[in-house]
């Protein structure tokens, strides 16, 4: 059953639709530019999941996923000032990748520099054919400030990030899926559709599952060896002795789930 539309700005628009919760980036004219306001209504979408809700997908209206910052509200900050605001943006976008739900991004047009931050906070990416990523923050004398040099070493590396910045240089959607930027390439105006049935998918999994892939494995992969294991075999541990995991392994056991590829 579908809920009303929600306005959390004049910038973003929120629809929930049965499991799933849409989030759409609404500044079309502004190719879905970046200012303080859609950052802090993200942070506040993200930190108010209504229940129910087992995966979100973010998505842009227009042509456009996100141009990035919106330079004509960029003012000029004082070092802690620009520190402060660096810190928001990290507060918000840790929102959605370490929230409640898994997050499915559906990628089209620009995806650059700010954009590309957000997308990267998402878990799963969708790219259609006429998505391309940049960091154009190089050309003009700044720094990223929203994670991605956390966040997008760990997709693409470190040496095609600094290569981006470098150079200016601009990854084309098909170029950009063995690299890393999305885990999904589909024709254009395919990507909601895409979208929709993996989150569809991603919403049938234990939810001790998802919460592990969210919360775990990234830490898991941010440890030595040894310690990654040790925490490894303790959320495996959890995870099947959830009354769920006992269930779906009795039901595969007793040929009451299919097999994989089926």
């Amino acid at each position: 059953m579908n809920s009303p539309m929600v306005d959390k700005s004049t910038f973003l628009e929120v629809d929930q639709q049965e499991e799933i919760l849409f989030i759409k980036l609404n500044r079309p004219e502004k190719r879905n530019a970046i200012n303080d306001a859609l950052i802090l209504a993200l942070e506040a979408v993200f930190s108010t999941i209504p229940a129910g809700v087992k995966c979100a997908i973010l998505h842009g209206e227009g042509p456009h996923f996100s141009a990035g910052l919106d330079l004509s509200e960029l003012r000029e900050r004082s070092v802690v000032e620009g520190l402060h605001h660096s810190r928001m943006w990290h507060r918000a976008l840790d929102r959605i990748q370490f929230g409640t739900v898994p997050v499915v991004a559906v990628l089209q047009g620009a995806c650059v520099g700010g954009g590309l931050e957000i997308a990267a906070a998402c878990h799963i990416r969708v790219a259609e054919q006429t998505t391309f990523y940049a960091l154009p923050e190089g050309q003009r004398g700044i720094f990223v400030g929203g994670g991605a040099s956390v966040r997008l070493p760990k997709l693409i590396g470190m040496a095609r990030m600094a290569d981006m910045m470098f150079t200016g240089r601009v990854i084309q959607a098909e170029e950009g899926v063995p690299m890393g930027f999305s885990q999904y390439l589909v024709e254009e105006g395919a990507g909601l559709a895409k979208g929709i049935e993996l989150a569809k998918r991603i919403a049938q999994n234990a939810e001790m599952t998802n919460y592990a892939l969210m919360h775990v494995l990234p830490r898991i992969a941010d440890l030595g060896q040894s310690e990654g294991l040790l925490l490894e075999s303790m959320m495996a541990a959890i995870a099947q002795s959830s009354p769920e995991a006992k269930q779906r392994l009795s039901d595969f056991l007793e040929g009451r789930a299919k097999k994989v590829g089926e």
